[in-house]
């Protein structure tokens, strides 16, 4: 039996557009642009069956629409958003069934950095679960808020992160170092932070990426997850100037620390 194999296929600066195949099918996850996914299908020799989509930002559709002409795939995504092209509008509760690489994913709505943004999470045929989040979670980090409320995001986040520790996170960019710089400022005496900190700085040294990361990795290490931590809420409080009484709170602390952080 050929098991499923994911790829994060590298685009414009910092993003991924992660490809599922299996059995000479395949799948991608916002493709910002279509040339390495083109060259991709070439190079395997794949049908392209879907386009998976989890919001409107550029970087994660610009390449929708040639890759829909030159491979005829079905396009989903969010169903609030606007998009270059979507044949399936998807919200909560939806599932997407891709046979063609072996999966079945499950459609979360997670609003904070769009309005509309969705995220898709299932099983590979392994066992093993996996997570396309878009710009809503980062490894050691999270999306900026363009279009929602930190108690969106925070609602957000925390249906992430009670989904299964070893969930494979893929999210959209590589943003690991610098959200991991920061992560240490808050957090200088976390022993995982400082460990991943070493495995990222060497991965990226030898051009591989930092990702997928997973939801254990995020418990352990990402400050957004970790805003009941006293270590977290004391040190956003600082920044915050004042007492912090709340979840919201802190992560609001926290999302303007990280936005203006150099």
């Amino acid at each position: 039996m050929v098991n499923t194999e994911l790829i994060p296929v590298p685009a414009l600066s910092d993003n991924y557009i992660w490809m599922v195949c299996k059995n000479g099918h395949a799948v991608v996850v916002d493709p910002g642009q279509s040339a390495p996914v083109a060259a991709l299908l070439d190079q395997r020799k794949l049908v392209l069956d879907a386009i998976l989509l989890t919001h409107h930002h550029a970087d994660h559709v610009g390449g929708v629409l040639a890759l829909q002409q030159r491979t005829g795939a079905a396009v989903y995504g969010p169903a609030t958003e606007i998009l270059p092209a979507c044949d399936h509008r998807l919200a909560q509760g939806d599932t997407v069934q891709l046979p063609g690489v072996g999966l079945a994913l499950q459609v979360l709505d997670i609003p904070g950095h769009t309005a509309g943004h969705i995220a898709y999470y299932g099983q590979f045929d392994t066992g093993k679960p996996l997570l396309f989040c878009g710009d809503t979670l980062f490894a050691a980090g999270c999306g900026r808020l363009f279009e929602g409320t930190p108690t969106q995001m925070v609602d957000s986040l925390g249906k992430l992160s009670a989904l299964p520790l070893d969930t494979l996170v893929c999210c959209g960019h590589e943003y690991t170092l610098a959200n991991l710089r920061w992560a240490l400022e808050v957090e200088p005496d976390n022993i995982a932070l400082q460990q991943r900190w070493e495995a990222a700085s060497r991965l990226r040294s030898e051009g591989a990426p930092t990702l997928p990361s997973t939801i254990a990795a995020e418990h352990k290490t990402n400050p957004f997850f970790r805003t009941s931590q006293a270590a977290v809420s004391d040190a956003a409080s600082r920044y915050a100037g004042k007492s912090l009484d709340s979840a919201v709170a802190v992560f609001a602390s926290l999302r303007e620390w990280k936005n203006n952080f150099r």
